[in-house]
């Protein structure tokens, strides 16, 4: 664990350091854990695309801890490129992010499903299940949402929309 000095060092190095300085700074900010989660959003929050770059491969690399509050943050933004540089955080993330962001499509934020869309896809099999679960959901919007989810998610989406829809799957409660 590091401690908060070392942590303000660390993100001050994000912001001015040179490649070599940021990349080892995005790996120790990485180790330090939840601790770090806080900073690194509020760096991404302030700073510009390169820095959000490296404070995003640092919160893939602490995981789940950093899922709940980059969810916050996109909701309390409106900045386009953080969310993107957070969207990209949560789908390296993975299968920890799935069931959150599930939950950001079935809010119905216009503004933030399209950013969930594009992890969910980019997660992949992990998010299959979840979305065929939600194919099931009581409003036919939201079941035609999952349609295009598992779609455009390619191989792994296509395959389990495929095989639901030929068995019946889809729609039933």
């Amino acid at each position: 664990m590091t401690d908060e000095n070392r942590i303000g060092e660390l993100v001050a190095d994000l912001r001015e350091g040179s490649m070599e300085v940021r990349r080892a700074a995005t790996d120790e900010l990485g180790a330090s854990g939840e601790a770090a989660v806080e900073p690194l959003i509020a760096v991404m929050l302030e700073c510009d695309n390169d820095v959000r770059w490296y404070a995003a491969r640092a919160l893939v690399q602490i995981g789940e801890p950093a899922v709940e509050p980059l969810l916050r943050a996109m909701h309390a933004g409106e900045d386009r490129d953080f969310r993107r540089y957070a969207m990209a955080a949560l789908a390296g993330i993975g299968a920890p992010a799935v069931e959150p962001l599930i939950g950001v499509i079935e809010e119905g934020d216009p503004d933030l499903q399209p950013f969930a869309a594009m992890a969910l896809c980019k997660i992949g099999e992990p998010a299959v299940d979840p979305l065929l679960r939600l194919m099931r959901h009581p409003d036919p919007a939201m079941q035609e949402r999952a349609v295009l989810l598992l779609w455009k998610m390619g191989e792994p989406g296509a395959e389990a929309l495929t095989a639901a829809l030929e068995t019946g799957w889809a729609g039933k409660q």
